[in-house]
C-alpha cells in the first residue's frame, strides 16, 4: 500500500512539473529550447492549455463586431426556407449590460470562438488542419445553439455573417480639446458558408 501511494504520489509531482514545464516554454518568449521542443509543448498545450497574457495585459479590442446567423429550414414540399438575420451579438450586449455580474459566457464565449475561427482559416474558410476543424465545429455549434434558444422552429444549416467595423481612437488634439471628427472606416462583412447542423452536433 505503502509503496502505490508513494508511486502515485511521485508520478503526479512529476506529471504537475511537466505540465508547468510546458505551459512556462508556451508563454515565454522564443528561445533555443522552446523551438527545439515547440512541437511537443503545442501537443501538450493544445486544445484543452491554451494560455495567453490577456489576463495581466488586457489588449482593448480595436473593432467592433456583430455576428449575425441566419437559418434554412427544408419543408415537406421540398422548398428551402431561409430565415432573416438573428444578431448574435446583440443578445450578448444586452446580458452584458447593466449587469453588475456579467458570466464569461456571454462576455467571451462566441468573440473567442470567432477570434480562434479567423486564426485558423483563411479567406476561403476551408479548415487545414484538426484544431481548425474543432473550431469550425465549435463556433457553429455556439450559434445553433444561441438561435434555437431564442427563435422556435426546425433547421438543418445555418450561416454566419460578420460585420466588422474599426472602433475610431479618441478624439483629442494637443491640449486635451477634441481634435475635428474624421469619417468612420467603412465596415467589412465576411458572409460564411452554409453548414449543416446535426442533434449530435458533429
Amino acid at each position: 500500500m505503502r509503496a502505490g501511494l508513494g508511486a502515485a504520489v511521485v508520478l503526479c509531482l512529476a506529471v504537475s512539473l511537466i505540465h508547468v514545464l510546458m505551459v512556462f516554454l508556451h508563454v515565454a518568449p522564443p528561445n533555443p529550447v522552446s523551438q527545439q521542443f515547440s512541437r511537443q509543448v503545442t501537443a501538450w498545450v493544445y486544445p484543452l492549455f491554451e494560455q495567453n497574457w490577456r489576463l495581466f495585459a488586457p489588449e482593448p479590442e480595436s473593432i467592433n463586431r456583430q455576428i449575425s446567423a441566419r437559418t434554412a429550414h427544408l419543408t415537406a414540399d421540398g422548398t428551402v426556407r431561409v430565415s432573416t438575420w438573428f444578431d448574435l451579438s446583440a443578445v450578448d450586449d444586452s446580458a452584458v449590460e447593466h449587469n453588475v455580474f456579467p458570466s464569461h459566457t456571454t462576455q467571451n464565449m462566441l468573440r473567442r470562438a470567432w477570434t480562434s475561427y479567423t486564426e485558423l482559416h483563411g479567406s476561403d474558410d476551408e479548415p487545414r488542419s484538426e484544431r481548425a476543424v474543432m473550431i469550425q465545429k465549435y463556433l457553429r455549434n455556439i450559434a445553433a445553439d444561441r438561435v434555437a434558444a431564442h427563435r422556435r422552429g426546425a433547421f438543418e444549416s445555418i450561416q454566419l455573417r460578420v460585420t466588422s467595423l474599426p472602433i475610431a481612437p479618441p478624439a483629442t488634439a494637443n491640449g486635451g480639446r477634441p481634435a475635428a471628427r474624421t469619417a468612420p472606416a467603412p465596415s467589412d462583412i465576411r458572409v460564411l458558408p452554409w453548414w449543416k447542423v446535426t442533434p449530435d452536433g458533429n
